[in-house]
């Protein structure tokens, strides 16, 4: 299996479009799969499209499931943070994208996001691992 891990800074941003470093790390190979894993604790991968309002919308969406408040056990860090621990539990942490002749088989308006609440970590990882079709 081939693997690479991502270095990504979010800065503030809660989401953050993955989808050109997924199909470089996909680029120049044949069939196969691409696990998309993001190891931290905080953290979730999805496919949604971005441009349209979405965004503010998942942001707000989030915002009302899981409120920055203290009303969380996990109280350390920033104030909500425990909502952040709550965050993969609803968006998963791993994606696994079909290729087809090195390009990734997204839908027309689907794009790799990583979804990150905790400001208080602005440097991510995010893991692409390669599995060929046999």
């Amino acid at each position: 299996m081939d693997t690479e891990l991502l270095a990504i800074e979010t800065g503030d941003r809660r989401l953050t479009d993955l989808t050109a470093e997924v199909a470089h790390f996909c680029a120049g190979r044949s069939d196969g799969l691409c696990h998309v894993f993001a190891p931290h604790a905080t953290a979730g991968l999805a496919l949604m499209e971005l441009g349209s309002g979405s965004e503010a919308d998942l942001s707000e969406l989030l915002d009302r499931l899981l409120p920055r408040d203290d009303r969380y056990r996990h109280r350390h860090g920033a104030r909500g943070h425990g909502a952040d621990h709550l965050l993969p539990v609803l968006i998963s942490p791993s994606l696994i994208l079909p290729v087809s002749g090195g390009s990734l088989l997204l839908g027309t308006w689907q794009s790799v996001v990583l979804v990150d609440l905790n400001a208080d970590n602005p440097r991510r990882q995010v893991r692409c691992s390669w599995i060929s079709a046999p």
